[in-house]
């Protein structure tokens, strides 16, 4: 994978920025984790998928992060944002929740961008792809 540095920087950059979002979310929730879980069930989703669900943002938030298996785990926050803006942001009668709610969208879409290109030269991908001869992996 052959790319300029500022491509590669660039590239980095922006999974740097799109993972914070969700890895700082995931650690957050364990702190709150009572608060969060009642949250979860007043929005009528089970309050015992919440391991789940901060599993899934640190754990493909820290994925994105260094470039790791970066489609799959861009693919399910992408997803997870999506679904998440449905549940406890579709109220488009309250301003904050519609911000909300396109924010989760853009997020999804940047996302995707990661699913579509990939991490980037300066990625555990990139790396795993040349030690392996060139093939492509997740």
């Amino acid at each position: 994978m052959n790319s300029s540095p500022t491509t590669a920087a660039t590239q980095l950059s922006g999974r740097v920025l799109m993972s914070i979002i969700f890895i700082t979310a995931g650690v957050s929730k364990i702190g709150a984790y009572a608060g969060t879980q009642g949250y979860m069930e007043s929005m009528g989703v089970p309050g015992g998928m919440l391991p789940l669900v901060i599993a899934l943002e640190v754990g493909a938030g820290l994925a994105v992060l260094l470039g790791w298996q970066t489609r799959i785990s861009a693919f399910l926050l992408a997803g997870f944002s999506v679904l998440s803006a449905l549940i406890f942001h579709a109220d488009f009668g309250d301003q904050m929740q519609s911000i909300l709610f396109m924010k989760n969208l853009a997020m999804a879409g940047g996302l995707l961008m990661l699913v579509a290109n990939g991490a980037g030269s300066w990625s555990i991908d990139a790396r795993l792809q040349s030690l392996n001869g060139g093939l492509r992996h997740a």
